[in-house]
C-alpha cells in the first residue's frame, strides 16, 4: 500500500509539473528536464508512468475535462451554462486546463489528438435532457448544438485571453449564452437562466481562501501559546494540506517504482486564486 502510494504522488507530481510546464512553453517547446525539475523526480520515475512526452500531454488533456462537473438536477440548461463558467473559472486559475485547452489548440495544427470530442458529447448529453424537461426546443439538433457551443466558447476564449488575459472571460461566456439561448431554448426557460452562473467562483475562492488564512494564523497561534512553559498548555500545532484528484499511475503499473524515487517526494502544484 505504501509503494501504491508513492506512486499515486508521483503520477500526481509528474503531471501538475507538466501542466505548468507545457502551460508556460507549449507542447513542442516543452523539455523533459524541465518537467523533471519542477516534479522533483528523476527520468527513471517519469518514464516509470509515461512512455513519452506526448502520453504526459495525453492524461493533462484528459485532466482537464474533469475540471466540470454538470449537475443531473434542477434546470439542464443552468448547469451547462455553470459548467462553462467553471471551466471559464479554471481556465483563470488552474494550470491543468490551460494546458489542456493550449495543448488541444496545438494539437489541431499538428495532427495530434483533441478531447473536444469529450465536451461535445457531454454537451449535448445536457441538451437531450433539455429536451426531455421541455427547456430545449424539439426541433434541435443536440449534437450540432453542441459543436457550435463548443466552438463558440472556444473560440471566445482565445479571444478574452488575447483582449485581457481571460480577466474578462466570465462576461464574454455569459454574452455567448445570451446569444446561444434564444436559439435553443424557450423564451420562458431563458428568464430564469443566469448566463454568469449561479455561484460566483471568484467570491467564493476568495472566502475560502481567507477562511484557510484565518484558520492556519489560529493553528499558528495556538502552537506558540501551547510552547509557552507559563500558558499551562500542551503544546501542539495543525497544519493545512492540499492535494489534487487525479487518475493514478500508468494503468497495469505495480506502483513500485524502484530506486527511481528521490528522497524528497514531489509536491502537487495546486492553489486557488481570487
Amino acid at each position: 500500500m505504501a509503494k501504491q502510494a508513492r506512486a499515486v504522488q508521483t503520477w500526481r507530481s509528474i503531471v501538475d509539473a507538466a501542466a505548468s510546464v507545457f502551460d508556460d512553453y507549449g507542447y513542442e517547446r516543452a523539455a523533459i528536464s524541465e518537467i523533471l525539475r519542477r516534479a522533483k523526480v528523476t527520468k527513471g520515475a517519469l518514464y516509470f508512468h509515461f512512455a513519452s512526452k506526448e502520453a504526459i500531454a495525453q492524461a493533462i488533456m484528459d485532466e482537464q475535462t474533469s475540471t466540470v462537473e454538470f449537475e443531473q438536477e434542477g434546470s439542464p440548461l443552468q448547469s451547462l451554462v455553470d459548467g462553462g463558467q467553471q471551466f471559464a473559472f479554471a481556465l483563470r486559475h488552474n494550470s491543468m486546463a490551460r494546458a489542456g485547452t493550449r495543448l488541444s489548440i496545438e494539437g489541431v495544427f499538428l495532427g495530434g489528438p483533441h478531447p473536444w470530442g469529450d465536451w461535445i458529447d457531454a454537451t449535448a448529453r445536457m441538451l437531450e435532457l433539455g429536451q426531455e424537461r421541455g427547456e430545449v426546443f424539439p426541433q434541435i439538433d443536440p449534437m450540432v448544438s453542441a459543436k457550435i457551443i463548443v466552438a463558440s466558447f472556444t473560440g471566445i476564449q482565445l479571444v478574452s485571453e488575447a483582449d485581457s488575459g481571460r480577466a474578462d472571460l466570465r462576461e464574454q461566456v455569459a454574452e455567448m449564452w445570451r446569444h446561444i439561448l434564444p436559439s435553443i431554448a424557450h423564451p420562458g426557460v431563458i428568464a430564469h437562466i443566469k448566463p454568469e452562473g449561479r455561484v460566483d467562483l471568484a467570491a467564493q475562492a476568495r472566502e475560502k481562501a481567507e477562511r484557510e488564512e484565518q484558520e492556519a494564523r489560529i493553528a499558528a497561534e495556538a502552537k506558540d501559546a501551547g510552547s509557552d512553559p507559563d500558558s499551562g498548555s500542551r503544546p501542539g500545532g495543525a497544519g493545512l494540506r492540499g492535494g489534487g484528484s487525479g487518475r493514478g499511475p500508468r494503468a497495469g503499473g505495480t506502483g513500485d517504482e524502484g530506486d527511481e524515487e528521490p528522497a524528497g517526494a514531489g509536491v502537487a502544484v495546486g492553489g486557488v486564486v481570487a
